[in-house]
């Protein structure tokens, strides 16, 4: 990929000269289901409540589908999307550091960078983009409909959103707000309501517009496990029936844009893939309070943290009474609620990186957590640290964490993970914690820096996982294929490759797919 960028007016429009012959190749769906994982997938599929995932499966070619790290929804998504790691794109997170200390800016693109489908749009590929996750739409041949980071997102062409309400009869839907216990019920209904939505929007404009190519992500599986992973991991005759009912809309969603898209004719493939997988999350590792600890993360007060301190013994101590940890969820959803932040900032002391940032020492700090939770930042703001400084001090923190005995950290370097070194907003190092079943967090919210009996009514129960899924079927692929597993990065290269326009940097999967000739 080179990295042009199709702009308003030049070579980006359906009628712009420029766009040539199309290339023949089958047409490709791609539905993403995000933090979908074969962990929770496959029993559903055994029980008969994903009929269509499951015909997909058998008629066509599964495997587990390796993502970034961090394996997050934006650095995975955009990856996926330009054929480009973390390192190249220079995203690692859903922000990026700002100008000032505990300060930072939400992602907005992956651009400069380009996607495969502006590959395919220069080509003359009409391509349609639903729901994935940038701030605003820009000019190719064909539509786009972002989605997370946009409540109402621009669109192209300019008067997309108005159309796909007049046909699904009704709001696009956004992201889900903010879970809470007392609106369960609800919560999980307005999910399942989003999921029949998009799948309506993205059926809708298959049909009207007939694109070549077509991505519609479905964010709402992700927001599903994180907060029921407890519930669903649970065989599946014990699971909720609204948490049930929620998976069949999935997978009615998905059979809807299939049988819509294959209406256009033509030779046709269909993927579901996701970002990530996911699974139980068993403690929580507060990054910064562990370097507090170790007089890396210096605060101007030594004892500013008391309140916090007595406030956080008392939630954990909640953990251990039925009774106390119904109460805990009832304060959860009041603390949630704005209104009440200051009275919540007043008791605990503050426990976020940002409410903190201006009470830590600056120029006595070495190393801090934030904006990306897997990372660790060196800190510009201190004087003393040269060059021969941080190599010193990235030797000790790696020898610290890797030697901590509560739990089993592994420490990179950036370097380690990518092949792109566009790494000026990298964390120094990355960690990971007990194999993602421990997950990181900036805030300093407890005493301790590694909470083993965590409060799910805060976090949820469900955290990321590095393998997602891959399903595969249509035409030329091979049934019953079952491929070692296959690496996110690669799955553009393999669409191009599928819709005659390969790119000659990419890495294709297609052929531990592909059905024998003839």
């Amino acid at each position: 990929m080179d990295g042009t960028l199709n702009r308003p007016g030049k070579d980006s429009s359906p009628d712009s000269p420029s766009v040539s012959k199309m290339v023949s190749g089958r047409r490709y769906l791609v539905l993403g289901l995000d933090g979908g994982t074969f962990d929770l997938l496959d029993p559903l599929m055994e029980a008969g409540e994903l009929p269509f995932l499951k015909s997909l499966v058998h008629r066509g070619a599964r495997a587990p589908l390796r993502s970034v790290y961090p394996a997050k929804t934006i650095p995975a998504w955009y990856s996926f999307a330009t054929g480009k790691d973390p390192g190249e794109l220079g995203v690692f997170g859903f922000t990026e550091p700002g100008e000032r200390p505990g300060c930072s800016t939400v992602v907005q693109s992956f651009r400069p960078q380009e996607a495969f489908w502006d590959r395919l749009s220069r080509v003359g590929k009409t391509v349609g983009v639903l729901n994935f996750p940038i701030a605003s739409a820009y000019p190719l041949h064909g539509f786009v409909l972002p989605g997370m980071l946009s409540e109402r997102p621009s669109t192209y062409p300019a008067g997309l959103l108005d159309e796909v309400e007049a046909a699904i009869g009704g709001h696009y839907p956004g992201e889900l707000p903010t879970f809470r216990e007392a609106d369960r019920d609800g919560w999980i209904t307005r999910a399942t309501t989003a999921v029949v939505q998009r799948a309506k929007a993205a059926a809708s404009l298959a049909e009207d517009r007939r694109p070549d190519f077509l991505f519609a992500l479905f964010r709402e599986t992700d927001r599903i496990e994180h907060q029921f992973w407890a519930e669903l991991e649970r065989p599946v005759g014990s699971i909720a029936p609204d948490l049930r009912a929620f998976w069949r809309a999935v997978d009615r969603a998905c059979q809807e844009v299939d049988t819509a898209f294959r209406s256009g004719g033509g030779a046709a493939v269909t993927l579901v893939i996701s970002d990530h997988g996911h699974g139980a999350v068993r403690s929580d590792f507060l990054t910064n309070r562990w370097l507090a600890r170790e007089n890396f993360l210096v605060f101007r007060r030594a004892r500013e943290a008391d309140r916090r301190r007595v406030v956080s013994r008392l939630i954990l101590q909640t953990q251990r009474f039925p009774f106390a940890r119904r109460l805990g969820r009832r304060l959860a959803d009041t603390l949630r609620n704005g209104h009440f932040s200051e009275v919540a900032s007043l008791l605990g002391g503050g426990a976020s990186f940002e409410e903190l940032a201006g009470r830590v020492d600056w120029r006595k700090t070495v190393a801090y957590s934030y904006p990306v939770p897997e990372g660790i930042y060196l800190n510009p703001f201190n004087p003393e640290l040269t060059a021969g400084r941080r190599a010193e001090v990235l030797r000790d923190l790696r020898a610290r964490l890797e030697s901590y005995g509560e739990a089993r950290i592994e420490v990179f370097q950036p370097e380690e993970f990518y092949r792109g070194r566009n790494l000026r907003r990298a964390p120094a190092l990355l960690i990971r914690v007990d194999g993602m079943t421990t997950e990181p967090r900036m805030d300093l919210s407890y005493h301790e820096p590694l909470i083993r009996d965590r409060p799910e009514f805060f976090y949820g129960s469900g955290c990321h996982r590095m393998d997602g899924i891959l399903i595969a079927a249509g035409d030329g692929i091979r049934p019953g294929a079952r491929p070692d597993p296959l690496e996110l990065l690669d799955v553009g290269p393999t669409i191009l490759e599928g819709m005659g326009a390969p790119d000659p940097l990419g890495r294709s999967f297609g052929s531990q797919l592909a059905a024998a000739p003839g």
